[in-house]
């Protein structure tokens, strides 16, 4: 099976960068699939900083044992048809886009973005298999946090986008709540339920050992500026720091591309002596030594774009979660079995509150790290990736199933036509399809049987949507 896989792919660092590489790079596991990676072409990154402050600029070089393609520009309205040029060249039996609304273009420039995001339904016009994984959906999104000018007719924009989304053969979200909202608005039928998953095939188990000694570190993880934001964060630390006086604050990771100097604004406004430390942006190889030494990760957000990605990663760790109380990270949490401490969005002294009573109790960091190690071991990229293989080899299957069914009608059809004009179009001049094929009565109860398994098959209205 040869799957293209069409998303921002390292060295790029625009959104999603990360997963999209572990999910190719799980891909590559498997012997008989040819993955190829529809790429953006790589750009200056101006907005990405290290811990100085300074651009990274073009230090740019390709990543070893993938096939790339970079065949699309971020905020190019000749992308949809640069993608499928592409795609009917390379002729895939699978392509699968990996997206959030702002994937090929940010709002400042809303027709490449919706541009972009006509490239899935293009597809699946162009005669391919089309999947798309659609991280966040725009009802969830607050758009006084994130910054949203023109909110009426930014919503009216993107209910066409997600209108031209939902043409895809299917649709995986990841909250149960997305899944119900685009039925109940958009009376959709082909949205699946999966699960973020976490980045390692196996989690790290937590190792006490390397928390606490003798800091006991907050780490703020993810793209600053939009709806992350860290001005409620410096106002609770001093508290924290008050009640704790061995607490450390690591603020890491890059600004987002809407906002460029933001971390920076924010160290400059800071107190000296203040034991907090801005690493800017993290490169992969970092990661794990991050989370290893933290004793918790804080999520400061105004509101969410989806299913976080540090809270992920705070499970492959075993990682305690302090987060604020937005209903998308409450569903996060009951989907994923996650233990996660709310406080009150926009609250400095609650957030202070609840990480003095986390950091001031070895027992409860105890318990939270391994009850969200445990949740991340059910959730391993492997197993979010084998998942999505079965559906689309059972959808392949069906596919070819109907193809030659399709030959043997026609063929027999025009055999009727000539010879016995009399006959009526019945069920005898349907194909047997005993003679060494798989009836499709029995794929459909072998894809049942592959995907009751586990949870992103075990869903029955996953099973209805095909």
């Amino acid at each position: 099976m040869k799957i293209c896989l069409v998303a921002a792919f390292p060295p790029s660092i625009r959104q999603l960068t990360e997963y999209s590489y572990h999910i190719a790079r799980e891909l590559q596991r498997y012997d008989h699939l040819e993955v190829i990676v529809l790429a953006d072409e790589l750009d200056n990154y101006e907005f990405a900083t290290d811990a100085h402050g300074n651009s990274l600029g073009k230090q740019w070089q390709e990543l070893p044992g993938f096939q790339v393609v970079r065949c699309w520009k971020f905020g190019s309205l000749t992308t949809p048809m640069r993608l499928l040029n592409t795609i009917r060249r390379l002729n895939p039996d699978v392509v699968w886009f990996n997206l959030v609304f702002s994937s090929f273009g940010e709002a400042a420039n809303p027709f490449a973005a919706f541009a972009g995001l006509s490239a899935p339904a293009l597809t699946r016009a162009a005669g391919f298999y089309t999947h798309i994984t659609l991280h966040h959906i725009i009802e969830h999104v607050d758009f006084a946090s994130a910054k949203v000018r023109h909110e009426a007719i930014y919503r009216m924009g993107t209910g066409m986008a997600t209108r031209a989304l939902l043409k895809a053969h299917s649709v995986s979200v990841l909250l149960s709540a997305y899944r119900r909202t685009l039925m109940e608005k958009y009376s959709a039928r082909n949205v699946l339920v999966g699960t973020h998953g976490t980045f390692s095939a196996i989690p790290s188990a937590p190792d006490f050992t390397q928390r606490g000694n003798p800091e006991l570190r907050i780490l703020a993880f993810g793209h600053w500026g939009t709806y992350k934001r860290l001005e409620i964060l410096m106002e609770a630390f001093p508290s924290v720091l008050q009640r704790i006086p061995n607490a450390r604050l690591i603020v890491a990771g890059g600004n987002n591309p809407a906002a460029p100097g933001y971390w920076e604004s924010i160290r400059a406004a800071q107190p000296a002596g203040l034991p907090i430390e801005f690493r800017g942006y993290i490169p992969q190889k970092s990661v794990p030594e991050l989370f290893r030494t933290s004793s918790v990760l804080v999520m400061p957000y105004d509101s969410s774009t989806g299913s976080s990605g540090p809270a992920h990663q705070a499970c492959e760790f075993g990682l305690p979660i302090v987060c604020a109380d937005i209903s998308d990270f409450r569903c996060m949490a009951a989907d994923d079995d996650m233990a996660i401490s709310f406080y009150d969005k926009g609250d400095a002294t609650d957030l202070a509150d609840k990480l003095v009573t986390l950091l001031g109790s070895p027992e409860l960091q105890r318990q939270m790290s391994e009850h969200n190690y445990q949740a991340g071991v059910q959730m391993t990229m492997a197993a979010v990736v084998r998942n999505y293989l079965r559906w689309f080899e059972l959808k392949h299957l069906k596919r070819t199933i109907r193809s030659k069914r399709s030959w043997w009608l026609r063929r027999d059809y025009s055999h009727v036509s000539r010879f016995q004009r009399g006959w009526t179009f019945d069920v005898d001049l349907l194909p047997n399809e005993t003679d060494g094929e798989p009836t499709t009565t029995e794929l459909n109860t072998a894809g049942s049987q592959l995907m009751s398994e586990d949870r992103y098959g075990g869903d029955p209205e996953f099973e209805r949507a095909g």
